[in-house]
């Protein structure tokens, strides 16, 4: 498996308050981009998996509600996100 639960702790330690946060945007959006990540590698390999690639725009439209969501909320938490991830050119 790609995503341990340690791989998952790091990630929301890194990017949420804590390890166990596991509801923050910043959490959950840094996680959908390091499985979008995966899921984009996965596909290169195996262009034909369709079932790949419908999870892979269903994760893609959950992280983009999240971060639509955050933006409104509170815009530079977005700007922080938005940076830390690389997401944005």
């Amino acid at each position: 498996m790609y995503l341990t639960a340690e791989k998952k702790r790091e990630i929301f330690k890194e990017h949420g308050k804590s390890d166990s946060d596991t509801g923050s945007p910043e959490g959950q959006i840094a996680l959908f981009t390091h499985r979008i990540n995966h899921l984009t590698q996965h596909l290169r390999e195996n262009k034909k998996d369709t079932g790949t690639e419908k999870a892979l725009v269903d994760l893609v439209g959950k992280r983009k509600k999240l971060l639509a969501y955050l933006k409104e909320k509170d815009i530079e938490r977005y700007r922080a996100i938005i940076e830390k991830l690389k997401l944005r050119k």
